[in-house]
């Protein structure tokens, strides 16, 4: 696809809107907010987005088919144990909320005032997406792999003990995004496997 000079402000203005939305929260960020964030007048914006709800669809759409390809990819690794994809699913979170923190931020918490039918299709995905992840932690403990935990706990503790590195990880801390997301993964992994 040919990135064209409309393309390029549009992902910026939606680049500029998840960080927005991310310190205000959705409600408490306004057009005008992001137009001058953004330098453009508010009704220049309308060049490039069509709504507000418009630029909460799209980013959380995005992070969405991220993960929901990722998934994909990694069920289909060809002789990968079941904790190889599980890790790779792990490192998969840290990352994105490392590199695009405000936009996972975003599709993490504001996704609820996405208006229909975008709501119940981010919710779809949503569960489509967590339903694939279980199904590789119960694989998993059938072959042995894990230790004979409800896969709906395991999961559930995964994501959680994840999503605070898009509250507390800031680039310069006294670890590296390497080290953080290495030191995740054994902590969970060695928790997790038997």
């Amino acid at each position: 696809m040919l990135t064209t000079k409309k393309t390029i402000r549009r992902q910026f203005i939606l680049d500029e809107a998840a960080k927005l939305f991310k310190e205000k929260g959705y409600g408490g960020t306004s057009m005008r907010d992001l137009a001058g964030n953004v330098g453009l007048e508010a009704a220049s914006m309308y060049n490039y987005i069509k709504s507000k709800d418009e630029i909460l669809e799209l980013i959380c759409q995005r992070i969405a088919g991220i993960y929901i390809s990722q998934l994909a990819e990694i069920e289909q690794t060809p002789q990968a144990t079941y904790a190889a994809k599980v890790e790779a699913l792990i490192r998969l979170h840290i990352r994105l909320m490392v590199e695009e923190g405000p936009a996972v931020s975003v599709a993490n918490h504001d996704w609820k005032y996405l208006p229909e039918p975008q709501l119940t299709a981010f919710k779809q995905a949503r569960k489509s997406y967590e339903q694939g992840f279980a199904r590789l932690i119960e694989q998993g403990v059938a072959a042995g792999e894990f230790q004979a935990l409800h896969p709906s706990v395991a999961l559930f503790t995964i994501l959680s003990a994840v999503r605070w590195v898009e509250l507390w990880y800031r680039p310069g801390r006294e670890l590296s995004a390497e080290e953080l997301e290495n030191d995740i993964v054994a902590m969970l992994l060695s928790g997790l496997a038997k």
